[in-house]
């Protein structure tokens, strides 16, 4: 029988966002995390730079190398049913890491796993890459940067985008912008990441993809908001899946989840006033 999920059954479905967050150093994304329910988000620290969270009384986890995030990936997301028994996220590697790790169910309590972040995580990825066989010329032996830079695409894509595969858990991803200017010395912003392919593809398998920027207001103050629409006039990468989104949203992720769900936010005694 075809394996048909009715409209019914998937409306009761939990639903969840994965969202791209992103702007300029010092802006406050990694403050963001202070919108989220500590007892149910997993705040994967990539850069070892928590000092605006260290008081964030939710649980951490530290990957250092490509390898440990792997692992993790596989853990909190599940074996890729297309891999094979010596790839990554397979089956086998699932169960060893199950072995190290413990029984998965410990992850039921948490909603939502926060990464910050991928321009750390990419530069990890990449001193990996380097070592690989993809990394050296098969003629002399010489190391070989398009092919490391080819293997660090194809990583950072497939550990990505199975992570964001988990139906019933939120998935932040956090990425310092910068800016940039082509040819033809006009300016535009892009992801700070090693390599191309990830930058250019990540967003769109993402749901909502949000610029966190200080904004200038008609009578010429400052403030921060979230820049969401895909047509905005600052040029911010920027899209929106949901379509319950403002083009500006105020600086809040947990509101901005809820609003992309069309619930309504619960209150969380630990946020803090982040305008």
């Amino acid at each position: 029988m075809l394996p048909i999920i009715s409209a019914e059954e998937r409306l009761k479905e939990r639903h969840s966002a994965k969202v791209g967050l992103v702007g300029f150093p010092g802006v406050g994304k990694t403050t963001q995390l202070r919108t989220l329910p500590p007892k149910t988000t997993l705040f994967v620290d990539l850069e070892a730079g928590d000092l605006s969270v260290k008081d964030w009384p939710g649980d951490t986890v530290r990957p250092r190398t490509w390898q440990e995030f792997r692992d993790l990936v596989v853990f909190l997301a599940g074996p890729m049913p297309t891999a094979s028994a010596d790839q990554a996220f397979s089956k086998a590697h699932y169960d060893h890491v199950c072995a190290t790790y413990g029984d998965p169910a410990q992850l039921a309590k948490y909603d939502t796993y926060f990464v910050d972040s991928l321009t750390v995580l990419s530069r990890l990825c990449l001193a990996w890459c380097k070592t690989q066989p993809q990394a050296f010329s098969e003629k002399t032996g010489k190391p070989d940067n398009r092919g490391a830079y080819g293997l660090l695409g194809q990583e950072m894509i497939t550990a990505l985008t199975h992570l964001q595969h988990v139906r019933d858990k939120h998935v932040i991803y956090v990425a310092i912008l910068e800016e940039k200017t082509d040819d033809f010395n006009r300016r535009y912003y892009q992801l700070q990441l090693e390599g191309s392919k990830t930058a250019l593809e990540l967003p769109g398998v993402l749901d909502e993809v949000v610029t966190l920027a200080v904004l200038k207001a008609d009578d010429g103050s400052t403030y921060r908001g979230f820049v969401t629409g895909a047509d905005n006039s600052y040029g911010y990468p920027s899209k929106d899946r949901s379509g319950r989104l403002d083009p500006i949203e105020e600086p809040h992720l947990g509101r901005l989840i809820a609003k992309c769900l069309g619930q309504t936010p619960t209150a969380n005694p630990n946020t803090e006033h982040t305008n």
